[in-house]
């Protein structure tokens, strides 16, 4: 199997309903344009519950490894689980939270893309900043825009607004950019020098 040239990285971003209602949409692309990373997919639309719903995994360890972080805001910030929502079941409490997201996700329109470039996904996710708007740095599109917080989120039993969504690992980036774009995605060849390869 050859191996790819650096530059054709690619990964998977998704500006989430908080984002496209704050009109950050040509501040993401700016941003990670101003890196020499190359939007190679962009489509602005409205996902159903099912798209939604399958984009999030449902096996129980992930669903419960949500309800794990979301007991460990309420034990961190002094708040009962069990008195705020009624159970202290990491299961439980993940399948809440896991219906927060598909409810947020599915709440407006989305933006999908497909970026490349050296370094794309760990390079994306610099830029995005931390999953947790009120921990990321300012200099990042979340530490810029969103102060949003899990303790916020989960008083409001809603997910947390984080303006975006980027993949973590290359795996999760062809799975996601397979779901969203379909199997036989290809984005042009990277070309050195004005010529093909």
């Amino acid at each position: 199997m050859q191996k790819k040239h650096p530059k054709e990285e690619i990964t998977f971003v998704m500006v989430k309903p908080d984002g496209v209602r704050k009109g950050l949409v040509g501040e993401v692309l700016r941003r990670f344009e101003q890196r020499d990373l190359k939007i190679v997919a962009l489509e602005m639309f409205q996902p159903t519950k099912a798209q939604i719903d399958e984009h999030y995994p449902k096996d129980e360890a992930w669903i419960a490894r949500l309800g794990q972080k979301t007991l460990k805001t309420y034990e961190k910030y002094g708040y009962s689980a069990k008195e705020e929502i009624g159970t202290e079941s990491d299961l439980e409490i993940g399948k809440m939270v896991r219906k927060w997201l598909v409810d947020y996700m599915t709440s407006a329109p989305l933006v999908r893309m497909v970026v490349q470039g050296i370094h794309a996904v760990d390079i994306v996710r610099k830029i995005a900043g931390p999953t947790i708007p009120a921990l990321a740095e300012v200099g990042t599109i979340r530490g810029d825009f969103s102060i949003d917080s899990p303790l916020l989120a989960n008083k409001e039993q809603r997910a947390v607004m984080n303006l975006l969504h980027a993949s973590e690992t290359p795996e999760e980036a062809e799975h996601e950019i397979e779901h969203w774009f379909g199997k036989n995605f290809t984005p042009h060849p990277y070309k050195r020098f004005g010529v093909d390869e």
